[in-house]
């Protein structure tokens, strides 16, 4: 069936479908990235920023077809788009620039394997940063995964997640600041470090926000970041 005689609900299907696809490009881009730094591998580190254009190309078929699909429903019979429906479409395009956004990220952080390649050969990367990296590709692949089944749960667990993140990041730069006075490690080795962790720590960030989106999707119910502590979720406040 030609795309322009499709109705407006077989193109939201198969720009669900779309989606899903996207955050599995998504989830396996962030395992390369973390492969190319734990090996220092230069040309993993490329396969990534190749991955991502093809990431940022799905990116904008995704934004026009939700487009093309808001466009037909308001021309076309009132009936054919339910308003659950359209605030899909709207959740699709929000979510799939979370997920391109995530991709950049890991870009960033694999753009660190040649000095990761230089510490695996010295002192070694520090077992913090092994384990911020670990914790936010299990973050993602548990986000793509809550977002492929719509699983309110799976997205409150990626929410709790969130704090723990920020606890290793922290501690893994206190470890680099120790290193550096002790003369342990490198001022570009320190930079790596921190960059890769910052991009890490971030991609986590989106991920709490794609968890939000699902959670108001399938609940109708949103939650907060305050106080340094996700809020239960809440009705929306309409006043």
């Amino acid at each position: 069936m030609p795309e322009s005689a499709a109705s407006a609900q077989d193109r939201l299907t198969a720009l669900k479908a779309s989606l899903d696809e996207q955050g599995q490009r998504v989830r396996a881009v962030a395992d390369r990235a973390v492969e190319a730094l734990f090996s220092g591998d230069i040309d993993a580190a490329h396969s990534v920023i190749e991955a991502d254009n093809e990431i940022d190309r799905a990116d904008i078929l995704i934004e026009r077809t939700a487009v093309a699909i808001l466009q037909q429903a308001a021309a076309g019979p009132p009936s054919e788009l339910s308003e659950a429906d359209i605030r899909m479409v709207l959740t699709i395009v929000k979510v799939n620039n979370e997920l391109e956004r995530i991709a950049d990220l890991m870009v960033n952080a694999a753009e660190q394997a040649p000095a990761f390649g230089s510490m695996l050969a010295g002192a070694g990367v520090p077992g913090a940063f092994r384990v911020l990296a670990n914790s936010v590709v299990g973050i993602t692949q548990l986000t793509v995964r809550a977002l492929r089944e719509m699983n309110s749960a799976d997205a409150g667990i990626v929410l709790k997640s969130d704090d723990t993140t920020e606890a290793f990041k922290r501690q893994l730069l206190r470890d680099m600041e120790s290193r550096l006075a002790a003369g342990d490690a490198t001022v570009d080795g320190a930079f790596a470090i921190h960059t890769a962790a910052a991009s890490f720590a971030r991609a986590a960030d989106h991920c709490t926000n794609i968890s939000e989106q699902i959670i108001y999707v399938v609940t109708g119910l949103i939650v907060r970041h305050e106080n340094d502590r996700w809020s239960d979720p809440t009705a929306p406040d309409a006043s």
